[in-house]
């Protein structure tokens, strides 16, 4: 539910700024506020090059916010690191989707190449699978059991990166 103002109109502080790297990577969006709190602290610049902007008024200030932000300094203590292989990030990377048949019920975690032949319990090996999917498969390899992936397992991405990836997909293209 949108925040309403007093005369029943949606607050202006909702919308959406996208707010870019200092080195010009779209890193999320946020709120009004927070675009606020970092152009006010100097934490960000404007991007004037933005084609919507909003006017914020305070009894003293009258502040123009792009809808475009860029930091203006990197953050050292902002690590991002490949979480480790959990049931939950698994899952949240196969969609909540057998990885073999596609079915969403009675979900496990199956390791492709089965770890008494040596297979890891690492990011490349583990998948979602159903119980009938996990029970057919057991303790054999694929091409034992002629089963096949949907999916090439893989470690998530940067959630920065994953951000960029859909910001670009979702920019209309441009006439030239």
């Amino acid at each position: 539910m949108q925040a309403q103002q007093q005369n029943g109109q949606p607050s202006i502080l909702q919308n959406q700024v996208v707010v870019f790297s200092k080195n010009y990577l779209p890193l999320a969006r946020v709120n009004l506020k927070r675009a606020i709190v970092l152009l006010v602290t100097g934490q960000a610049e404007s991007l004037f090059s933005s084609t919507q902007q909003w006017e914020v008024r305070s009894p003293s200030v009258i502040l123009h916010i792009p809808e475009h932000i860029r930091l203006t300094s990197v953050n050292p203590e902002r690590h991002w690191k490949v979480p480790p292989v959990s049931r939950r990030e698994v899952f949240r990377r196969d969609n909540h989707t057998c990885q073999y048949c596609g079915s969403t019920k009675h979900l496990t975690l199956d390791h492709v190449i089965p770890r008494s032949k040596g297979g890891g319990h690492t990011w490349d090996n583990v998948v979602t699978a159903c119980q009938t999917c996990n029970a057919t498969k057991a303790d054999r390899l694929l091409h034992e059991t002629r089963m096949v992936l949907r999916t090439k397992p893989k470690a998530p991405i940067h959630p920065a990166i994953a951000f960029a990836e859909q910001f670009w997909k979702e920019q209309p293209p441009v006439d030239t």
